[in-house]
């Protein structure tokens, strides 16, 4: 029997539930860097400090995933999100009260640490609810995660900043409230895990390419996941910071230019989905990551107005990325789903991680202004998305799972 999607629907009930608990974990993990303003100036912090917080909690999210995905692709697991909410849960409670240094790290690293457990076996979900429409799927469930990480500051800029860090155990519902919403989504996946066992001799189609070129392939889109994920890094960070600096603005108006950031990454991630299905992954993946190299360029040197325009056009562009990336390469290694989902989003948070640590030294060695001037070229990595075979006119075979 082979795997594929033609006569089937994708599943929207459970993409768009898989979708919400995305926003609701991505929430939790958008709350660390939106009150670094305030972090920064209760416990006398420098850049570097902050960005070995992001850095800890980063590689925590980073360095479990591609181990879970791993396990889960032969022995799933229907509540893993579940555990990982149990998980975002303790820690979140624990940096509300953490009034020190070394628990703030021990705190985000409990939440990276969900967010490990977390992303694998629901990006498999996502992509089995998909009927087909694996750029699509990717997408409903990348943009909960977006729509989380962009309401996280605008939350955090009301409800938090002005009372201080003992407000953030009010958001302690979030995760509770996912681990209602991981249960229905858990006994949904645990028949459809069922009705795969049941199935003899399964096979699924492959791309018939060599195995240097596989490997060439996936080499490229790591690369292009550093280009995409140091850039980023250096937004969600640091903006705040060198929009107070550049233009005189407050903390809450810094937040409010991350927000238009992160709700443009939320709808290009969208586009980016449709995209992919409708005219090649390659080709989105190509203009997203070098399409947004001339804006990228220029936001260093513009004005406020200006700023706010193009923070938007790039997180549109660069956003639609990352849907096609993970899909391109589950199509590459179709028989290892939850590795393939762990090793990219593993790899995308600890670039993401360590790429705050860098930006924090050399903005506390240089200046705010300095690290952006650096970060503009970062897109132009891009370009060698120029290697990657078009998949869709690959010829495919049919391998066991």
């Amino acid at each position: 029997m082979v795997s594929n999607f033609k006569n089937s629907k994708p599943v929207f009930p459970i993409l768009f539930a898989v979708s919400f608990i995305h926003l609701l974990n991505d929430f939790v993990q958008g709350i660390i860097p939106s009150v670094y303003p305030l972090l920064k100036d209760e416990h006398h912090l420098s850049f570097s400090q902050i960005g070995m917080i992001t850095f800890v909690y980063q590689i925590a999210a980073s360095i479990f995933q591609p181990v879970v995905g791993s396990y889960t692709d032969k022995y799933p697991q229907p509540y893993s999100q579940m555990i990982a909410m149990a998980f975002s849960l303790v820690g979140l409670v624990l940096f509300a009260q953490a009034h020190n240094y070394e628990m703030i790290l021990i705190s985000v690293f409990l939440v990276g640490v969900g967010s490990s457990i977390f992303h694998p076996e629901s990006s498999r979900m996502a992509y089995m609810a998909s009927g087909g429409k694996r750029s699509l799927a990717q997408s409903i469930f990348q943009i909960g995660g977006n729509a989380g990480t962009a309401l996280a500051p605008i939350l955090v800029a009301f409800f938090i900043l002005p009372k201080g860090q003992d407000a953030i155990i009010w958001f302690a519902i979030v995760p509770i409230l996912g681990k209602v919403v991981a249960l229905y989504i858990g006994r949904w996946y645990k028949v459809k895990i069922a009705d795969r066992t049941a199935v003899k001799n399964k096979v699924v189609l492959a791309p018939d390419l060599p195995n240097s070129r596989v490997i060439m392939s996936v080499v490229v889109l790591l690369l292009l996941i550093i280009s995409k994920y140091f850039y980023i890094a250096s937004i969600t960070n640091y903006f705040q910071f060198f929009t107070m600096e550049k233009f005189g603005i407050s903390e809450v108006q810094a937040q409010v230019f991350l927000f238009y950031f992160l709700i443009a990454v939320a709808v290009g991630t969208l586009l980016g989905g449709i995209f992919g299905d409708r005219f090649g992954r390659k080709y989105v993946i190509w203009f997203s990551v070098l399409g947004v190299a001339p804006f990228a360029l220029a936001l260093p040197y513009v004005d406020f107005t200006t700023t706010g325009i193009l923070i938007v056009i790039i997180g549109l562009i660069l956003s639609s990325a990352f849907p096609s990336i993970i899909v391109y390469a589950q199509e590459l290694l179709p028989k290892k789903l939850g590795m393939i989902s762990g090793l990219f989003y593993g790899f995308a948070f600890g670039m993401g991680g360590l790429g705050s640590a860098l930006l924090g030294w050399y903005a506390d060695h240089t200046s705010i202004a300095f690290i952006y001037q650096i970060c503009s070229y970062l897109p132009l990595i891009g370009i060698v998305a120029y290697f990657l075979p078009d998949l869709q006119r690959t010829p495919h075979k049919e391998v066991e799972l």
